[in-house]
């Protein structure tokens, strides 16, 4: 059964390539919204950490009435960190809007996603957007997007894939490029006329495969997923299966059942296949589960998703500023949390270590991990993290190393000292293309090497620059990075910061503290650009005397300190230090603590070579 009155689609680009804020303008334009009522700036980015960031970190469904059509929309990340999102919302639908900025054109992530959906048989229909901007080339990119289909092995059908020319944020669309109409319509039919409605047997046994996983304090876990097969009943008993073995069958009941309404759901009684559905009550739901009728156990296949390239330790905060502003502090605490999350991520690997206190959490990079941690301290976690390891895999007899394609697009003038920056790190160039007044660079680089390099680039480029990079492939280990060559001033005891005392220092190197701040002995307080670690008292009192000397009266001047956010504390920190996370505080701090210990740590290291 063809179901005509349904399409199925997810929106796939690059990040900042405007996917939500198209899906506002969607959502707008075909009635979703009261007239008088108040909408915020992308809607779909609902949690505090996405708008803050102005990215999507997970995938989220919507659905949207068009011409008595119901189109179920699913805003995907554009970051390369969360691609796990993508891949396994892609098994929900049946094609895809391929969002590309007019002035940038395909990125990295562009590749990935659009490789996925085409992997897969899906239609696309190719949306340009932002085409008011000053800098837009229109032609251009065109011919670089059916580059990029070429390359990716599109068959005929994708290759004639309609082009629709948007503004997300004005709300038009054309089929034209010259000219734009007053409204989205011309996307809108695209959608319709191009994407397939979903072919379904309505008539054979229930069978749902579940892509995503939300969570209510109410009703506890909620499965999403598309019904493939058969019709899904409230309050019918169900088997759930797993293609993969990870469990055994079981028998369990839908309590509650719902279909996507705009932005809500709506409970009902019954889902015909082909829609996209939410529906609770099974207790031990996960991602990848086939939920089937009772007699008819039969396990979908779910999308292959790819490995973690970087790994971290999570350990539980030993500091002597531990359980003063957490409310979940212990190793038990901190264990079901990881182990929580690994039932909604399915990029993520949670291994358990010798020691009870820590966990080894690998992820697909910096951001994905640095997500986790920031959502987790915000709940109220304690917790200490190491520096980021890349995970190496050894293919035919060779140890090999994470690789990634980085672009670069940068003024004329920065051109010199990223690639020598670059260079340094191991990165290979294969292309360079000049851009009127810009150039863009196409780099391949170990992951490791990018380790605290987006900072630098910034720098280096005055903050003009533009930098993404995904995952390419293993190859063989390239050979010594050096991360940072500065070495860090260290505390040498536990006390509050003076005035006197920083001043004292500040001559040394960059201070990371300010006046009457907490600090312990082993603590980071700042960075010296000598390669060795310096012990500094910053928590020195003036001795008061009754001579009174030269200067005495003259005021100290204090250099602004330097704070961390959390990804770029992530980025700095070497192998012998830790991050300390709490609720309030990012702090720096050595491995070791005890001045002493550690030396005679690093000094027993050096001997043994």
């Amino acid at each position: 059964m063809i179901r005509n009155e349904l399409r199925n689609i997810a929106i796939v680009a690059h990040v900042d390539h405007g996917k939500t804020t198209l899906v506002d303008e969607m959502l707008k334009q075909s009635g979703t919204f009261r007239e008088n009522q108040v909408v915020q700036e992308r809607v779909m980015d609902s949690n505090d950490l996405e708008k803050e960031r102005g990215i999507t970190i997970l995938a989220k469904n919507t659905s949207l009435i068009y011409k008595d059509i119901k189109i179920n929309v699913v805003d995907t990340p554009g970051h390369a960190d969360f691609g796990g999102e993508v891949e396994r919302v892609l098994k929900m639908v049946d094609g895809v809007l391929l969002l590309v900025d007019a002035q940038e054109g395909p990125m990295p992530q562009t590749r990935f996603v659009l490789g996925k959906a085409l992997e897969l048989g899906h239609k696309v229909v190719i949306v340009v957007n932002k085409i008011d901007k000053p800098g837009a080339r229109i032609n251009e990119v065109i011919d670089e997007i059916l580059e990029l289909f070429i390359d990716l092995g599109a068959d005929d059908d994708q290759l004639d894939s309609p082009i629709v020319f948007c503004s997300g944020r004005n709300g038009t669309a054309s089929l034209s490029a010259e000219q734009q109409d007053k409204d989205l319509t011309a996307l809108f039919e695209s959608i319709v006329n191009h994407i397939d409605p979903p072919d379904v047997d309505t008539e054979g046994t229930a069978q749902m495969l579940v892509s995503s996983i939300d969570y209510n304090d109410y009703v506890g876990r909620i499965a999403i997923g598309r019904v493939e097969r058969g019709v899904i009943k409230k309050n019918a008993d169900v088997m759930v299966t797993n293609i993969l073995g990870t469990h055994a069958d079981y028998r369990s009941k839908i309590v509650n059942l719902y279909q996507i309404d705009g932005l809500g759901k709506n409970s009902v009684d019954e889902v015909t296949a082909g829609d996209i559905v939410c529906l609770s009550g099974i207790a031990d739901v996960t991602i990848g589960d086939t939920i089937c009728d009772v007699n008819f156990p039969e396990a979908l296949p779910f999308a292959k998703i790819s490995e973690p390239t970087l790994e971290m330790t999570f350990s539980v905060n030993d500091s002597p500023f531990a359980g003063q502003e957490g409310k979940f502090c212990t190793s038990r605490h901190l264990r079901a949390r990881l182990f929580k999350e690994l039932l909604k991520d399915v990029s993520l690997r949670v291994t358990e270590t010798d020691s009870t206190e820590s966990f080894k959490v690998a992820g697909r990079g910096e951001m994905h991990l640095s997500i986790l941690i920031e959502t987790m301290r915000r709940e109220g976690y304690e917790l200490q993290v190491s520096a980021p390891k890349v995970l190496t895999k050894e293919i035919d007899g060779v140890e090999c190393e994470p690789v990634e394609e980085v672009i670069c697009e940068v003024p004329e003038e920065f051109v010199g000292a990223v690639m020598q920056r670059l260079g340094e790190r191991k990165g290979e160039l294969l292309d360079m293309i000049p851009r009127g007044d810009r150039t863009k660079l196409t780099f391949h680089i170990p992951t490791r090497g990018l380790f605290g390099y987006r900072n630098e680039f910034l720098t280096d480029t005055h903050g003009e620059g533009i930098l993404s990079s995904i995952f390419f492939d293993y190859e063989p280990v390239k050979g010594q990075i050096i991360k940072r060559d500065s070495g860090s001033l260290i505390a040498y005891e536990n006390g509050v910061t003076t005035k006197y005392g920083i001043f004292q220092v500040q001559d040394r190197g960059l201070m990371f503290v300010k006046e009457a701040m907490n600090v312990y002995e082993g603590q980071i307080v700042g960075e010296t650009p000598k390669s060795d670690d310096i012990v500094v008292n910053v928590c020195k009192k003036k001795h008061m005397t009754a001579v009174r000397s030269t200067g005495a009266d003259e005021a100290l001047r204090l250099i602004t300190p330097k704070f961390f956010s959390l990804e770029e504390a992530i980025e700095y920190i070497n192998e012998d230090e830790l991050i300390e996370v709490t609720p309030k505080n990012i702090r720096l701090r050595k491995a070791i603590l005890n001045n002493v210990d550690r030396a005679k740590a690093y000094a027993k290291l050096k001997n043994n070579g």
